[in-house]
């Protein structure tokens, strides 16, 4: 059968909220749904029908990203689901394959997207090509290594976060570009994470926060809530959870951390989705204590290959042929000479015999600076045909800082 596939009006947004609660057994308040549609871009927003009936959906926010050495438009994909009832009927790869169309047809080289499900977008020439890390401090153990950066004019202001947004906004602004993946924030997006209301609290008591701040204005902020708890002998047992911590410069992360490390009656502190190479693991003076636990975050799709290589920097020069598999995108599948170096980078269509052959996922994985395409050749998921080529494509393509997003979209 064939199912048709239209962007929908809003007037259509039960049912495509409707589709999404199925789809990922979610039930959310009413006031948490009218924030997600807040965030929807209607003619962005795909969905499929059987008959009258809403089956599937996608959608995607127009993001400015950071890319290595730069910034991009990326679409960040989202709200994809399939009811139960009309599986295994070829519906997502339809739904994927007109979304990609359509995102190369508005101009934008890049999709990515956060994966609920981990085997399904590979499928779909997505690549797993950033990672984040989740940490649970005990406070006993918290303590920081000698020489850690200390600014004497910098002081920390316990602050309402509903008092000080533009703070928030002006500060993420001046350090989105300082680390690939990041994405510039709209208004709706400002307003979830700012949400305060019963049911975002989770148990945690209400948002709070820590700006580090001098004469010249906020130079970091840290957003949490805190579980207050006491065991059974009396003690305190109460529990830090962290939302997100931005800073512009060392000694404010250290102290912005050091605020949420020293908080008094808790007994640990609890981080999700946070960056691989966060420096915390450099302040710890025993990062055992960090007890780290990795979970994919981004992953990336090349949607014109020439394109999103020629628009981002390179670690080290670079000039290899590379063949490119893209059963999805077919306008991507063949062969290009990528040359590259610290200054700039060109990407052609060649005739030329291949240095590496890759799957269009593979680029993908390693677009932001952290896909490990050293570790895809020894599992033989890419050739070489030239000794060496994938170690200097590898060296090329990697980035510092590690890439991280840091707001699941």
């Amino acid at each position: 059968m064939t199912y048709p596939i239209r962007p929908i009006a809003e007037s259509e947004w039960p049912a495509f909220a409707g589709v999404l609660s199925e789809g990922f057994n979610w039930t959310p308040h009413p006031r948490q749904t009218e924030r997600w549609k807040a965030q929807t871009e209607f003619d962005r927003t795909l969905a499929v029908f059987d008959g009258d009936t809403m089956v599937a959906s996608t959608s995607v926010h127009s993001f400015t990203m950071t890319v290595p050495g730069g910034r991009l438009p990326v679409a960040g994909v989202t709200a994809v689901a399939v009811l139960s009832s009309h599986r295994r009927r070829g519906i997502l790869s339809s739904l994927m394959r007109r979304q990609l169309a359509d995102v190369r047809e508005r101009g934008e080289p890049v999709a990515a997207l956060y994966a609920s499900e981990a085997p399904i977008y590979g499928r779909f020439g997505y690549g797993r090509a950033a990672g984040q890390m989740s940490f649970t401090i005990a406070r006993h153990g918290a303590a920081f290594v000698p020489g850690a950066p200390v600014d004497a004019s910098l002081r920390l202001r316990v602050v309402k976060p509903a008092e000080v947004r533009g703070e928030y906004e002006r500060l993420f602004g001046s350090v989105a570009g300082s680390r690939p993946g990041l994405y510039d924030r709209n208004a709706a997006f400002w307003d979830a994470i700012l949400a305060d209301e019963e049911f975002d609290q989770n148990g945690a008591g209400p948002l709070r926060s820590l700006l580090a701040e001098d004469d010249d204005g906020v130079r970091g902020y840290a957003l949490f809530r805190i579980k207050s708890g006491w065991d059974g002998d009396g003690m305190p047992d109460g529990e830090v959870r962290l939302q997100e911590l931005f800073a512009a410069d060392p000694a404010a992360y250290a102290l912005l951390w050091r605020g949420v490390l020293d908080r008094d009656l808790v007994t640990r502190i609890v981080a999700h989705a946070r960056p691989v190479d966060d420096p915390l693991f450099a302040l710890m003076a025993n990062p055992r204590q960090l007890r780290p636990s990795w979970s994919d975050e981004l992953w990336v799709r090349l949607v014109e290959v020439d394109r999103a290589l020629e628009s981002r920097a390179y670690a080290a020069p670079v000039d290899l042929v590379l063949e490119v598999a893209d059963e999805v995108c077919p306008w991507n599948a063949g062969r290009r000479r990528l040359r590259a170096d610290t200054a700039g980078a060109e990407c052609k269509r060649v005739d030329e015999e291949p240095d590496v052959t890759l799957d269009v996922a593979a680029l993908g994985s390693a677009y932001l600076g952290d896909g490990d395409l050293g570790a895809l050749h020894a599992a033989g998921m890419l050739g070489e045909r030239t000794p060496g080529a994938v170690r200097a494509l590898a060296t090329a393509m990697a980035w510092q800082p590690k890439p991280f997003a840091g707001l699941v979209f």
